[in-house]
């Protein structure tokens, strides 16, 4: 087993790890005896504990970016686009605190354990944002003077949908309504209205 290890199939049993154990307890060496090698193997691949759950938390994030860019349609409006993204990440987010509340509460300590990844995060996930909004501009259906700076006012406008720190509030049974209304303005002030720039012109 120790001569087919791979750094994927240890971050694949660090996730198992930490959905048994939570991050509070999971330990390398509980990788290693979920892997059948020793603690040491585990390190010639990943050098300390922090790095491995770096490494697992960079991992599960990856997916749900490309999950998240999946769900974009070439031939769909910006809007539309926009609309999709952001209920998409709605229900990912939900679904997973309503269905695996441990292992969302294990990636939430993870996350804010890094200095780097919190940023990578949202580098990804805003950065997509910015892509539907540039495609929105440049078919005219959006009108804004500066892409990027909209783009993280789209963010900070919708957290309470996508942000942990709201999760309790999600099982709202009005919260559906909520997130349609907040979303319908986002779109209708992209399409309407002329963001200022960073640099504060009107």
């Amino acid at each position: 087993m120790a001569e087919a290890l791979t750094g994927e199939a240890i971050l694949a049993a660090t996730e198992e790890v930490l959905r048994r154990y939570g991050p509070a307890k999971a330990t390398v060496v509980d990788v290693a005896k979920a892997l059948g090698v020793s603690h040491g193997s585990v390190y010639r691949h990943f050098p300390t504990k922090a790095a491995l759950r770096e490494a697992v938390t960079r991992r599960w994030l990856d997916a749900i970016h490309a999950e998240m860019e999946s769900v974009l349609d070439p031939q769909a409006s910006a809007g539309d686009n926009l609309r999709a993204w952001l209920q998409h990440l709605f229900d990912r987010k939900r679904l997973s605190h309503s269905d695996e509340p441990e292992l969302f509460a294990t990636f939430k300590v993870l996350v804010s354990e890094s200095t780097i990844i919190p940023d990578y995060h949202l580098g990804h996930l805003v950065g997509q944002i910015t892509r539907i909004i540039q495609a929105g501009v440049d078919t005219h259906e959006f009108v804004t003077d500066d892409v990027r700076t909209t783009a993280q006012a789209v963010w900070d406008a919708t957290q309470v949908f996508h942000h942990p720190a709201h999760a309790q509030e999600w099982g709202n049974p009005h919260i559906q309504d909520a997130f349609d209304a907040v979303v319908s303005l986002v779109v209708a002030g992209l399409r309407y209205n002329r963001i200022p720039s960073a640099t504060g012109d009107a």
